[in-house]
């Protein structure tokens, strides 16, 4: 839920209020008793995720960082992508001619 800022017209006090984006904007001030508020409009503030559901990926630490780094490294000195060099050779070969059964 967003929060919203509102300053009373009569008062001149600011106040935020946790809403619901369905919730009808205040009117009452909490200062003075006034219905004289008006919604003003701010910067607001960036996400905040609380809880769990996270990716285990989204705050990696610099270790991490560096080990995956260093996995990359010997891997590419280990002679390339094996997987890549298996569907390489399998493109290069043809395929066995077919025997014939001799009932022609």
């Amino acid at each position: 839920m967003p929060t919203y800022e509102y300053r009373c017209q009569e008062c001149g006090d600011t106040f935020e209020f946790l809403q619901s984006f369905s919730d009808s904007p205040k009117r009452k001030c909490p200062a003075c008793g006034r219905h004289r508020l008006k919604k003003l409009i701010s910067g607001g503030a960036g996400l905040i995720f609380k809880g769990s559901g996270f990716y285990i990926t989204d705050y990696r630490s610099a270790d991490y960082d560096k080990a995956a780094k260093a996995d990359k490294e010997s891997g590419k000195s280990k002679g390339g992508d094996s997987a890549k060099d298996s569907s390489e050779k399998s493109k290069d070969s043809k395929p066995a001619p077919k025997e014939s059964s001799g009932d022609d």
